[in-house]
């Protein structure tokens, strides 16, 4: 006979009420082999050291533009000679821009704006505007980029960005995904009154993963 049908006839004889409840165990029953013990839905789960200092310069990262620059002078040197900064984003359309400064870091023998300057700050421009409206617990890569070299530019390159996919919404799904990005760069006005020429055009598509994915997959790994 098991301790709680002992336990269960032992209290039948004993002078207390009939309505009065059993006593509870003195120790919980064992679980069975192959069920699943799951964490209680309050308990917060432990982050390594590494996570946790990821998180801390990720959230600095997309703090302002002065901590981009640190984290860029450290993990991204390019953004960070050639000088590329981000501007305003509307709200309301998701447009954002980005301006390269007309550098001697990236100006080309006949005093123009390299192509490779272009080039390069197109993926870090839309990976930044994409990564500005995600936050730090997403990781972005670029898949794709396409770039289309218009006319020579001969001053300040804006980035005007906007995506063509509700980030919001594939957000929300809590999954992967991709954004494109469509980037019309253009020649800064040197003066009052004057228009932006545009000099460039530019597809760039990026791959969008919630780090918490990441995390999973390296448990399943270790396993």
């Amino acid at each position: 006979m098991e301790a709680s049908t002992i336990e269960a006839e032992a209290y039948r004889n004993l002078d207390v009420p009939a309505d009065a409840a059993p006593p509870a165990p003195a120790h919980p029953p064992a679980p069975v082999a192959g069920t699943i013990v799951r964490r209680p839905a309050d308990e917060p789960e432990k982050q390594s050291l590494f996570d946790r200092v990821e998180a801390f310069i990720s959230k600095l990262n997309v703090r302002d533009n002065f901590w981009n620059s640190v984290c860029s002078l450290i993990w991204l040197p390019l953004a960070f000679f050639s000088g590329i900064r981000m501007k305003e984003m509307d709200a309301s359309t998701f447009v954002a821009r980005a301006v390269l400064p007309f550098r001697r870091f990236n100006r080309n023998w006949y005093r123009a704006m390299a192509g490779g300057a272009l080039l390069a700050n197109s993926e870090i421009a839309g990976g930044s505007y994409v990564f500005g409206i995600c936050g730090a617990d997403y990781t972005v890569v670029c898949k794709h980029l396409e770039y289309k070299f218009l006319r020579p530019c001969f001053g300040p390159a804006v980035y005007r960005i906007k995506a063509r996919e509700d980030v919001k919404a594939l957000m929300a799904t809590g999954k992967e995904f991709n954004i494109t990005t469509d980037m019309d760069i253009l020649q800064q006005a040197g003066q009052v009154g004057d228009r932006d020429k545009r000099v460039g055009q530019c597809v760039a598509t990026f791959h969008v993963t919630p780090k918490v994915h990441h995390k999973v997959k390296r448990e399943r790994r270790r396993r």
